[in-house]
């Protein structure tokens, strides 16, 4: 049975009309993206379908296009599509982060983790603020594979001093799911506030991201 047959108040895109996104299951929320199934399988079967495929809702998104086109019924343009559909939402965050001063760690988190969410590799970030913690710029300074990451400190430097920032928040995600920060990026973070000071230039956190888990240095007394 295709879902124009269901009844109309069970329909995916009925019902998110009238209860919102978050009324709908995943495999609902997939069902409007693909519109239609495929033989023997509805869209909402074959939402479902994907994510027993996958495992999960972030190995879906973090699927290559050859993986993701290896499940009947979807290719390269479905592919493409929501690709775009979540660059869009990256997007969105974006705008409204760079509205508001960074007077709370939970906004800077929120927007680190739509950024980093998807990524499936490394890199490291630099958030550059003024005197009133209010946002100047967010660059992707470095990028590496997935377990390492090189970072020069300074290049940080001469673009703190380009930037005539204040303060900087620093941000690097990790793939491998795990938030905790290694000794490795302790050190880092060490050289860079050290490299930074000498510049009258702060360093007000570094937060490690993965998946929805945002680790800041700050709030465990790290820095």
């Amino acid at each position: 049975m295709g879902i124009n047959d269901w009844p109309e108040q069970d329909r995916p895109r009925e019902r998110l009309a009238r209860e919102g996104p978050a009324a709908l299951s995943n495999a609902e929320l997939l069902a409007i993206f693909l519109r239609v199934g495929v033989r023997g399988r509805s869209a909402v079967q074959l939402g479902s379908h994907m994510l027993d495929h996958f495992g999960s809702l972030q190995a879906l998104l973090h699927a290559t296009p050859q993986e993701f086109s290896q499940v009947h019924g979807l290719g390269l343009a479905k592919y493409a599509q929501l690709q775009a559909v979540m660059e869009l939402s990256r997007r969105a965050i974006s705008e409204e982060f760079f509205r508001h001063a960074l007077c709370s760690p939970d906004v800077v988190k929120t927007y680190l983790r739509g950024k980093f969410g998807l990524q499936a590799y490394e890199s490291f970030v630099v958030l550059f603020v003024d005197v009133k913690n209010r946002l100047i710029d967010a660059q992707e300074m470095f990028r590496g594979t997935l377990t390492h990451t090189s970072v020069y400190p300074r290049e940080v430097v001469m673009a703190a001093l380009r930037r005539n920032a204040s303060g900087v928040m620093l941000a690097h995600n990790h793939p491998s799911g795990m938030a905790e920060p290694s000794e490795a990026d302790i050190r880092l973070t060490r050289s860079l506030s050290q490299a930074l000071g000498l510049i009258d230039v702060r360093v007000l956190d570094h937060f490690v991201v993965a998946g929805t888990r945002v680790h800041s240095f700050a709030e465990h007394g790290q820095l």
